[in-house]
């Protein structure tokens, strides 16, 4: 299984010992602002099952994050296929952080290991990312890996209910 380490982060797979820290963010409404509403434990324990699915069948997915230093989990960053019913299509980097971890530049850190490994590893000519057009601090994010923006692409999510959710923008990062 492929880990992958930055200056001060480990993305790695995922542990039965990350279930509960990963359950609390997804519980917390500040963490699940722009996802649909919070999710349950078993919710919860049934995406990182999911997620060490996909990382051992293909060698890369949404793995969990933790700070090399202390080995406390802070979240989790990875790549994915874009979903089918979405009206783009590619490989999308996301990433996500317990509220404690907001601030210390990790999102920033883990997405450009990540998006290194896309591009070194796995030959990707471009990666996307995806978000709500409210979420401003995963836009930025955004911006400071030089991805860009192009507002023609955006567009509605329409697997998420009418309301401030839905309206989706779409940043891009070719291969450098």
């Amino acid at each position: 299984m492929t880990e992958l380490r930055t200056e001060r982060l480990l993305i790695r797979p995922w542990r039965e010992s990350d279930i509960a820290p990963w359950a609390a963010m997804n519980a917390d409404p500040e963490v699940r602002e722009h996802f649909l509403g919070l999710q349950t434990a078993e919710r919860s324990a049934e995406q990182v099952a999911l997620f060490q699915g996909e990382v051992a069948e293909r060698g890369w997915g949404w793995w969990a994050l933790e700070v090399a230093a202390t080995g406390e989990f802070v979240g989790m960053a990875g790549l994915d296929p874009v979903e089918e019913e979405m009206p783009v299509s590619g490989v999308e980097i996301g990433w996500r952080l317990a509220r404690p971890a907001w601030g210390h530049g990790y999102a920033t850190e883990a997405a450009r290991g990540v998006a290194d490994f896309g591009f070194t590893e796995l030959g990707l000519a471009e990666i996307l990312a995806l978000t709500t057009a409210t979420n401003v601090k995963s836009q930025a994010v955004m911006r400071r890996l030089g991805m860009t923006h192009d507002p023609a692409e955006d567009f509605e999510d329409l697997t998420v209910p009418a309301g401030p959710l839905r309206p989706t923008v779409v940043y891009r990062l070719a291969r450098p």
